[in-house]
């Protein structure tokens, strides 16, 4: 009996464990498991979606990207949809871009570009290009994206569009690293992930926040009724991000999760360039309306706590010699670490494939989803590991080390795809 006797100090640990252990699943299956209960109420054929396809501008902003025009722009340009354009703003690039620009403008009649004063004094110049495009643009809708980034097939503007419904003004969309080789691929693809579970999951939980210009569609009247950006010309950042918190609602703002709605973006080779860009999202996110970034810093901290309480009580364990208090405490944390992917499906099943970044699957499957995947060799379920969210690097860590102990614990049983 003396194996389920416990010391004040356990009965601490272990209760702040198990509390924590609560919050945590409220939010995985609270807001991360969204995606997935949308994309079955879709299949299901519970989502109303507009059969009109009006006709759209598709706006770039591209500065010194002639590589990245090459392969994008062709397969935006050779969309299957009716009537649609392309302005591309050239921000004083000094490289191939506007020859390829010119060039391509002779193949594709619906491709328009500009560009930027070399004299523009803005802070931002991708804002003063942003606003060029929209007022060039002829069409109600306009659609943004960017030069690194491709969509995953030629359905994207119409499912885009199929959400552009009499009371819609804003859809968003997913985006997610193309899939190469190295940890610091695997860090930001994991990054843009949980970045995207967490607003889109507000957004389908009717508290919308936030956008990202990789895939986002609004009204261009909204652009006008907002004045442009002039409210954060003194930022450097914000034209999605503080644009869409500004002006969304539960009622004017839909999510498109379908696999083939998706972009991929090229993969960041340098710490710096990723680094630099969380850091202008970090400037923006003090400037949010509502309580979702509080929420969202309460699930950080309270999983931070949540880590420490059970780092102690296993160490607790084991220096008492109490295997029972060490093996509970890392039981409750192998289940934390494992929530977020058993959050996205109705059932677990004992062979799975996590699609993360949503490529190839069928156009049934959601941005995050399960599917029965023959068992592997050890040495290719392996070599995929996680990344981590945009806040502290050290708590983000205690995260992806978890996840991948715990999925190659399962050994053929489960494989791990970012």
């Amino acid at each position: 009996m003396e194996t389920f006797t416990f010391n004040t100090v356990e009965l601490i640990l272990l209760s702040a464990a198990g509390i924590l252990f609560i919050i945590q699943l409220i939010y995985y299956f609270g807001l991360y498991n969204r995606i997935h209960a949308h994309n079955k109420a879709v299949r299901k054929e519970e989502v109303h979606f507009s059969r009109e396809l009006p006709p759209l501008s598709v706006i770039l902003c591209a500065r010194n990207e002639a590589e990245n025009l090459r392969k994008i722009l062709p397969a935006i340009l050779e969309q299957d949809y009716p009537q649609f354009e392309v302005i591309v703003i050239n921000d004083a690039s000094t490289d191939e871009t506007e020859d390829i620009l010119g060039m391509m403008e002779e193949k594709y009649p619906h491709l328009y570009h500009s560009f930027t004063p070399e004299s523009a004094r803005y802070i931002s110049h991708k804002k003063l290009a942003l606003t060029l495009g929209i007022k060039a643009s002829k069409h109600d809708w306009l659609v943004f994206t960017e030069t690194n980034c491709m969509p995953a097939s030629n359905q994207w503007l119409k499912l885009m569009a199929r959400n552009f419904t009499p009371q819609t003004q804003i859809v968003l969309g997913y985006s997610g690293y193309d899939r190469t080789k190295g940890w610091l691929h695997k860090r930001t693809a994991f990054d843009t992930l949980f970045q995207s579970l967490r607003y889109l999951g507000f957004a389908l939980a009717g508290k919308p926040y936030m956008g990202i210009g990789r895939n986002l569609a609004y009204r261009k009247e909204l652009f006008f009724q907002q004045k442009g950006f002039s409210k954060y010309l003194n930022l450097q950042r914000g034209e999605d991000d503080l644009f869409i918190n500004q002006l969304a609602t539960p009622s004017n703002t839909r999510v498109e999760t379908d696999i083939n709605a998706t972009t991929r973006i090229n993969p960041v080779y340098r710490y710096k360039e990723w680094k630099e860009e969380k850091i202008s999202y970090m400037a923006t996110a003090r400037y949010y309306q509502g309580i979702q970034r509080y929420l969202l810093g309460f699930e950080t901290f309270s999983r931070l706590l949540f880590y420490v309480s059970c780092i102690a009580g296993i160490a607790s364990g084991v220096l008492n010699s109490h295997w029972l208090v060490a093996g509970i405490a890392l039981l409750i944390c192998a289940s934390v670490s494992a929530g977020m992917i058993c959050s996205t499906v109705p059932s677990f099943k004992p062979e799975i494939l996590f699609l993360i970044t949503a490529i190839r699957p069928s156009p049934t499957y959601t941005v995050a989803e399960f599917q029965d995947l023959p068992i592997l060799s050890r040495k290719r379920r392996f070599h995929e590991k996680m990344n981590s969210w945009n806040q502290p690097l050290h708590i983000n860590s205690i995260r992806t080390i978890m996840i991948i102990a715990w999925l190659y614990s399962c050994r053929n049983k489960a494989i791990f795809h970012i």
